[in-house]
């Protein structure tokens, strides 16, 4: 059985792909079950080496990585070039920094345990099941793969159905730098085969998509214990002080909500304006996205279902007194931007993820108001702060997994940061040290060093040894 993947813009045929079972699933987990041990055999070097192999070909055939990307999600080549630039990074830093992360460190014993030397390190944890979003079909599932490839486990990744040819990219480009083994493997379809793949045995999931799929593979990975990590998509949030540079804050609220055609779980959905500067906002960012060309700077909504979404949003907040000061219309799959004003805090467009290029503006009295606002919300995904003087206490009161200050997004290019959410934006974290440590298992280590003058686990110790204990624990902890 297989299946075609279509451009979104065109519904031109771009590639067929097989259909998956859950007896192939499990048959290609048992393989990388093997190929696991010789790739943590490997260590972090061998790992490190032939990962820094594979970001050559990714460096040198980006171009062609493009072509695919674009045919399949119909986001202009420019925006697929980005998010490539952006994976090739942090794979790197995956392969750098995993022995410094990840590596044995000593820890101090303690007084009661002076004679122990005490080490941890994390270990691989076998294989890895990754499934994969279509609106950034190879940055988002990079953060799982490059990191868990990084971490020493074998990895099976189920690509969006709407991209398939993207993960076979991936996947045939990594086998032909690790040729010797089964590391990284591809399954595709639909969601049979995601749930497959979440019964199949792997020992972590890593899963990015909308949160009422989220909760459906915790449910199939409750089944056999198998843990997850959840990025669920978010409703972010951006945050307009009276001291902003309000021009940079309009420009980046556009590019934050608009670019890729506003399939960005991290854009920028609404945004908060002090009255101070609202209207010289509105003025600017409406100038700004009606100079957005469609078809050309954005492209179409890649999954079909989506445009009833956005439009239904639209529509709702229209009906309940919104006005549209740019957009609010389009034909087939292109939406075009749309500027929503006065829209009511309890409306779609505000509560749930619209997931197109639409942006609505609220005019708030104080930056008080626009934080009780922007944390009104279930999700707590990303979000921005524009500000000269308040940008980062600001952000550290929005209830979210990552802030930018005086920019839009920028904490995803930055390898070194963890990205992921809370509430219905799911848990976990890709990216950084959290990232890596997210696909390895601790392991604390104690070897004595000499005997203890007070010897506690044995059932041959005499009473005054717990009464010296008693004695010490008091001198040391029970001071009022």
């Amino acid at each position: 059985m297989t299946f075609e993947s279509l451009n979104p813009a065109t519904d031109e045929v771009v590639g067929t792909h097989p259909v998956h079972s859950p007896d192939e699933v499990e048959a290609a987990v048992a393989r990388a079950r093997t190929a696991a041990g010789w790739w943590a055999e490997l260590g972090f070097a061998g790992r490190a080496e032939r990962l820094t192999r594979w970001k050559g070909v990714l460096t040198r055939r980006a171009a062609e990585l493009a072509e695919v990307v674009s045919a399949e999600t119909g986001k202009p080549h420019a925006d697929a070039m980005l998010e490539i630039i952006l994976a090739i990074d942090h794979t790197a830093w995956a392969a750098r920094n995993a022995p410094k992360v990840l590596g044995r460190k000593r820890r101090p014993a303690g007084l009661l345990m002076a004679n122990q030397s005490a080490t941890v390190e994390y270990l691989p944890l076998g294989v890895v099941g990754v499934i994969g979003p279509w609106n950034y079909p190879v940055f988002t599932p990079m953060g799982s793969i490059a990191y868990a490839l990084a971490a020493g486990n074998a990895v099976v990744f189920k690509p969006s159905e709407y991209t398939p040819g993207v993960g076979q990219w991936l996947a045939e480009t990594f086998a032909s730098v690790v040729p010797e083994q089964p590391v990284f493997q591809l399954v595709t379809g639909f969601g049979e085969t995601g749930a497959a793949l979440c019964r199949s045995g792997v020992d972590k999931i890593a899963f990015t998509g909308s949160p009422g799929t989220g909760k459906k593979i915790m449910a199939a990975c409750a089944e056999t214990l198998t843990p997850v990590l959840i990025e669920a998509g978010g409703k972010d949030a951006l945050l307009v002080d009276s001291d902003a540079d309000v021009e940079a804050a309009a420009d980046a609220a556009v590019w934050g909500g608009i670019s890729n055609a506003g399939q960005t779980c991290v854009g920028i959905e609404r945004v908060y304006v002090h009255a101070d500067v609202y209207d010289q906002f509105v003025s600017l960012v409406v100038a700004k996205a009606q100079a957005v060309e469609v078809g050309k700077q954005i492209g179409p909504i890649t999954m079909p279902g989506q445009v009833d979404i956005i439009r239904g949003h639209i529509t709702d907040a229209l009906s309940r007194g919104a006005r549209a000061l740019v957009g609010g219309n389009g034909s087939g799959r292109f939406v075009e931007p749309t500027i929503l004003v006065d829209v009511p805090e309890d409306a779609a467009a505000v509560q749930e993820e619209t997931f197109g290029p639409t942006l609505t503006v609220t005019k708030v009295s104080s930056m008080d108001e626009a934080v009780t606002k922007a944390n009104n919300t279930r999700y707590g995904l990303g979000g921005a702060v524009f500000s000269r003087t308040n940008g980062a206490a600001l952000a550290r009161r929005l209830r979210s997994g990552m802030v930018s200050v005086n920019s839009v997004i920028s904490f995803a290019g930055i390898p070194s940061l963890p990205f992921g959410g809370t509430g219905d934006s799911g848990f976990g974290r890709i990216h950084g040290p959290e990232g890596l440590r997210e696909f390895a298992r601790p392991q604390a280590i104690t070897r004595q060093r000499f005997r203890a003058p007070l010897t506690l686990t044995s059932f041959r110790r005499p009473e005054k040894t717990d009464t010296r204990v008693t004695k010490l624990i008091t001198l040391l902890h029970g001071r009022r």
